[in-house]
């Protein structure tokens, strides 16, 4: 069974209008991000 994070932020990417939720990886620059992947980073 997954794992579920409760009360992690999420946002909705621009292009395809999904929402996506924090990562580590994102930690540093979440108010930066804007797109869920590379793929609609490349879209936009």
């Amino acid at each position: 069974m997954a794992h579920k994070k409760p009360n992690l932020p999420e946002k909705t990417c621009p292009v395809c209008q999904r929402p996506f939720a924090w990562r580590k990886k994102w930690a540093r620059n979440w108010e930066q991000v804007k797109y869920c992947s590379k793929r609609c980073a490349s879209q936009a």
